[in-house]
């Protein structure tokens, strides 16, 4: 059994995700205790529990001390499923993350896997769904994951009940991937959305992220507007999710919540500054990537080099774990809020059927 620390790094659900799915597609047994230490109120909250729940569906796992509170477990998979499968949140608990947990495993699975999965599509505290529509699975892709997604609903803070539908296609193995070189801007896409708002407000973060990415000299960005003033979205609640594609492959992207009380220019703004900052380094990834990617590179085959704009505590605690859970060893990376380069071997994780090995 593998003893996983849940303070380590930044000692949130971070260090659990990854751990859980990661154990699960090498059907390892894991023991994971001080979960979510560094939080001012320990424990599994409803989100983090519904992952868990998730994945042992998925993968026929058994676990001791599953509760809501609950500072640690045992976790013991066995094998992947197909099928199609619902899981529900609860309240405006993040669909995103969720999904984070949920993917990786995914190619590994003897057929197609269909997930249902109610909760918050846009809430603070975790990405956006469309930034997993625009940066996410577009780069997966790349690594041979194949999997799509379509927001039936969306759901705001704090009433949820957003509906988001994955459909993910096993592959026989992922693929390493490399991107060092950022290269020039070739083009920058997004969403900006209002629900149960003016349609006038997804129109005003829009511009106002038009406006600050042309003031930077990049190309005039082709923003789709979603906007819904009545309806059966959840609201009220708006945001923006922008994306730049550039000429190595690389995609960042930059996104922004709308709140009460806080002007659409503004959130507009905030979106667009993001995405120039991530920009600025000229890396392949954002920081966000850099630590979500993380999973994926540790189980391809061979090795993945990838520039990452920044350097942060997630991208830390997911190496860490990935370390201990899947034994791949990482190149040393800076100290939090450098640039980086994220370098590994990947384990070469094959599919056979319902179950995996390494390739020799």
């Amino acid at each position: 059994m593998i003893e996983i620390d849940g303070s380590i790094g930044e000692g949130g659900g971070q260090v659990l995700r990854t751990s859980l799915v990661l154990a699960a597609v090498l059907r390892r047994e894991i023991r994971v205790f001080n979960i979510r230490a560094g939080r001012s109120e320990p424990g599994l909250k409803a989100q983090h529990l519904t992952s868990v729940k998730a994945v042992a569906e998925i993968c026929n796992a058994s676990s001791k001390g599953l509760r809501i509170g609950t500072t640690e477990f045992v976790f013991s998979p066995g094998g992947i499923k197909a099928g199609s499968f619902r899981f529900d949140v609860g309240t405006a608990g993040s669909i995103a993350l969720v999904l984070q947990t949920l993917m990786p495993l995914l190619p590994y699975a003897p057929g197609t896997v269909e997930l249902e999965i109610m909760g918050g599509t846009d809430v603070r505290w975790s990405p956006p769904i469309d930034y997993l529509r625009l940066v996410t699975l577009p780069l997966l892709a790349k690594m041979s994951v194949r999997a799509s997604v379509i927001v039936s609903r969306r759901g705001h803070y704090p009433k949820g009940g957003g509906i988001v539908r994955l459909n993910a296609n096993p592959t026989s193995a992922l693929k390493g991937i490399v991107g060092v070189a950022m290269g020039d801007v070739t083009s920058i896409e997004g969403v900006s959305h209002s629900m149960m708002l003016p349609t006038r407000v997804a129109e005003r973060q829009a511009a106002a992220a038009t406006r600050v990415i042309e003031e930077r000299g990049f190309p005039r960005p082709k923003i789709r507007l979603e906007a819904s003033e009545h309806g059966s979205h959840i609201g009220p609640g708006s945001g923006i999710v922008l994306c730049a594609e550039t000429s190595s492959g690389g995609l960042l992207g930059g996104d922004s919540l709308g709140e009460r009380g806080r002007p659409a220019e503004t959130v507009g703004e905030d979106a667009a500054r993001k995405l120039v900052e991530e920009m600025s380094p000229g890396a392949f990834l954002d920081r966000h990537m850099g630590d979500m990617i993380v999973p994926y590179v540790a189980l391809a085959e061979g090795a993945s080099d990838l520039s990452i704009s920044q350097v942060t505590q997630h991208t830390l605690t997911n190496v860490k774990v990935a370390e201990q859970v899947a034994g791949v060893s990482f190149d040393p990376l800076p100290q939090v809020g450098a640039p980086g380069r994220l370098r590994v071997k990947g384990l070469g994780l094959r599919s056979e059927g319902a179950s995996v090995s390494p390739r020799e």
